[in-house]
């Protein structure tokens, strides 16, 4: 048996999810008055000067702190079924396939969230490490539980849940820099789904 990591984000998607899930999930008034705010952020981002991570941890405070954990299991229950079947790139579902049908382990390792990365993993039989929202008390405090599954936090978990050493061949599968230490711990490593040595 193999082992495959795969990211989510852009590389089973077309397109990054989290973004949609925030439009998707977080109260309309919340997003009118948060518009004009995050919009220097992100064109930070775009430039180079701030990480994804501040971005995406700035925005689930301000989108979700407060509101109640089923309420947004709910929405991201919806957003599995209603909004990713259309982002879910064909040629990374086959590979998938492939790999499940050669007996090896599939892992999806993701910085997205899994309120709506969980229903969508256990529809297709996939293991899941990604980031979490942290709950109190029945309500989102608006930070993430632990670190953002990103960077150097992606093979920590992937160590964590299993031995790397005990695969004869390891895949991985990713799109940006944030992928880049999963990518590292990889035989064979597809970038945007090229083969990279």
């Amino acid at each position: 048996m193999n082992l495959a990591l795969f990211d989510f984000d852009g590389t089973i998607t077309s397109r990054e999810t989290f973004g949609a899930f925030i439009r998707f999930a977080a109260p309309r008034r919340r997003r009118v008055l948060g518009a004009p705010f995050f919009a220097p952020l992100v064109a930070g981002y775009r430039l180079g000067l701030l990480s994804g991570s501040e971005i995406r941890a700035r925005v689930v405070h301000f989108g979700f702190r407060g509101l109640h954990a089923d309420e947004l299991g709910r929405a991201g229950q919806r957003f599995a079924e209603e909004i990713l079947p259309a982002t879910v790139r064909p040629t990374a579902l086959a590979r998938i396939r492939w790999h499940r049908s050669q007996g090896d382990k599939v892992l999806v390792v993701s910085g997205a969230l899994d309120v709506y990365l969980s229903p969508w993993c256990k529809q297709h039989g996939l293991d899941l490490i990604c980031s979490r929202l942290h709950v109190e008390k029945g309500l989102l405090s608006g930070r993430f539980l632990g670190s953002q599954c990103v960077n150097a936090e992606k093979s920590r978990r992937v160590r964590e849940l299993c031995v790397p050493e005990h695969f004869p061949i390891i895949y991985a599968y990713g799109d940006t820099k944030e992928d880049l230490d999963m990518l590292a711990m990889a035989h064979r490593k597809f970038y945007r789904w090229q083969e990279i040595t």
